[in-house]
């Protein structure tokens, strides 16, 4: 398939340059990208229509975006696209925003921290950073220096003005300002305070009424800078950061991170080792499940509800404490294999949380998945179409529930999880509903996995032995895992060194908040805070 991959490529962009590495990768000149792009991805044969992943880098030479490309059918098919451009003063490349919509926030995200702007983009203002930040953090040339950007404590008006670049009919580039709200809207701002936004988000929502007409998402207020600091860190060190993302993914994310580093040194992962990370990894996507399914519940009203699901995820803390020492983050997987070896009734208290686990999900169903006015409140409400859920590169639990199989644990299976047997859990409605009723569904196929694991963990080691400085060989590296919340994905360019040259993960969460302006348009202002519920998304997983 890949053959006939590179001849569609070779036959949309002659000059295009091939390279057989970890992932198909094509280098395309800045004004054939588009092209290439948009061929790619209306190829009936082999659709490679979901933007996974869309990655600024300085490469010292040209300021450059990888795109990771791969066939909503079938994730395993992949391609990566590489352009750039050599003007460091005034970078342009060509947005594919009319292509995929999750690419809206990707390529403002690359403008405020690499400083290129896309061209036919019709909103380059800066994501992450305010608009009047001095320099671009991810440029190798960046000046730290706090005194170019002193911390005010001064309210600043918001600007609903957009910069946009645009290519006219004969090629000219016209640069203009359009305005974010029409002059008579009714704006309010939703947060940026933490209660039922699920982290500091801020939403600028304009209103008819008390119908939504259209969210203006600003992000950046905890932003921390976790890819800048990476790149003057050793891998061991940067471990603890993937745990700070998604917190509740945390496991999840750390073992992303290992996986990535494990395959491009050749290390092999003791088998006990695999056991342990893939028990913890779906205890892990319980305690999401849990908090999740708790915080919609209270979102809508049902305070009962959010106490009954702390009341089992405690008992998941409780597994997390005696194994590693840590609740919420769990500094348990590193490179080679996991950190500490199971405590001597780790067996004895996963077993019996399974059939209290699968007692409280039929308690969770008789007391309030069938409540009327929960169902009045998310039935119907948020609605999300299948090729929606592709273009903004929605995954996870809110992805299936819009009938798109996305699960990487399914279609490229890591560590144990082509050993063991689960469903994937699908539903067609795609509204908040659907999204609700698939975690709790994803609960018990997780339990499933662990059941089928748990008697079974092998004796030996549990952490390979690894070098105490670690370096890898040059070469790009992209390691993807299903975490509680959706796809989480790690790339890393080295350059040979101890440390990465480039460092970027691929949030889930921002899928999810990017969809929130389509699917709450319509929907009335009572009905946002459990649509933002029903997507579960995590903020610190966005402002990294």
């Amino acid at each position: 398939m890949m053959e006939k991959i590179k001849k569609l490529i070779l036959d949309t962009v002659a000059e295009a340059v091939i390279e057989e590495k970890q992932k198909l990768t094509v280098t395309v000149e800045p004004k054939k990208l588009h092209l290439l792009v948009q061929t790619l991805r209306d190829n009936k044969t082999h659709s490679f229509d979901y933007l996974v992943n869309l990655t600024g880098v300085d490469r010292g030479e040209e300021l450059g975006v990888d795109y990771l490309l791969c066939s909503s059918a079938d994730l395993s098919k992949e391609v990566v696209l590489k352009t750039g451009t050599s003007d460091r003063e005034n970078p342009l490349l060509y947005s594919i925003t009319d292509l995929f919509e999750t690419a809206h926030f990707n390529e403002r995200e690359v403008f405020a921290l690499l400083g290129i702007r896309f061209i036919n983009n019709p909103d380059m203002r800066k994501f992450f950073l305010n608009a009047d930040w001095v320099g671009y953090p991810l440029r190798k040339d960046y000046d730290p220096n706090p005194e170019l950007n002193p911390v005010s404590i001064e309210s600043k008006d918001m600007v609903d003005i957009a910069p946009r670049i645009l290519e006219t009919s004969d090629g000219k580039l016209v640069e203009e300002f359009v305005n974010i709200f029409e002059d008579d809207d009714y704006i309010i701002n939703i947060g940026p305070q933490h209660p039922s936004t699920h982290g500091v988000m801020h939403f600028r929502t304009s209103l008819d009424g008390e119908i939504v007409k259209k969210i203006d998402v600003h992000s950046g207020y905890i932003h921390r800078g976790i890819e800048k600091l990476s790149e003057s860190l050793t891998y061991p060190q940067i471990l603890h950061f993937t745990d700070r993302l998604d917190y509740l993914s945390a496991n999840i994310n750390r073992h992303a991170l290992c996986m990535c580093v494990e395959k491009a040194i050749d290390i092999e992962v003791p088998e006990r080792a695999q056991y342990i990370r893939v028990i913890m990894d779906e205890l892990t996507r319980i305690d999401s499940h849990l908090l999740a399914w708790s915080a919609m519940t209270h979102d809508l009203g049902a305070t009962t509800a959010f106490i009954y699901g702390m009341r089992e995820r405690e008992i998941i803390l409780d597994i997390f404490d005696k194994t590693c020492g840590g609740r919420l983050i769990i500094n348990q997987n590193v490179i080679g294999g996991v950190m500490f070896d199971i405590y001597a009734d780790f067996q004895k208290d996963v077993k019996a949380f399974i059939p209290y686990m699968r007692k409280k999900l039929i308690e969770y169903d008789r007391f309030f998945s069938h409540n009327v006015i929960a169902l009045g409140r998310t039935q119907g409400v948020g609605f999300m179409s299948k090729d929606e859920a592709i273009s903004y590169a929605v995954t996870g639990p809110a992805g299936r529930a819009s009938d798109w199989s996305c699960d990487i644990r399914k279609h490229i299976p890591y560590s144990l999880y082509n050993q063991v047997e689960f469903k994937e859990i699908l539903r067609k409605e795609g509204d908040a509903y659907a999204r609700y009723l698939n975690r709790l569904d994803e609960i018990e196929e997780s339990l499933h996995i662990i059941e089928q694991l748990i008697d079974n963990i092998p004796q030996g080691d549990f952490c390979a032995k690894t070098k105490a400085i670690i370096k890898l060989p040059e070469g790009e590296y992209y390691e993807r895992v299903e975490a509680a919340k959706g796809e989480f994905g790690v790339f890393i360019e080295s350059r040979g060194d101890k440390f990465p040259y480039r460092l970027k993960f691929r949030s889930p969460s921002m899928a999810l908040v990017s969809a929130m302006p389509l699917i709450c348009q319509g929907e009335k202002i009572a009905d946002l805070i459990g649509i933002g519920g029903s997507m579960d998304y995590v903020i610190p997983d966005i402002d990294r």
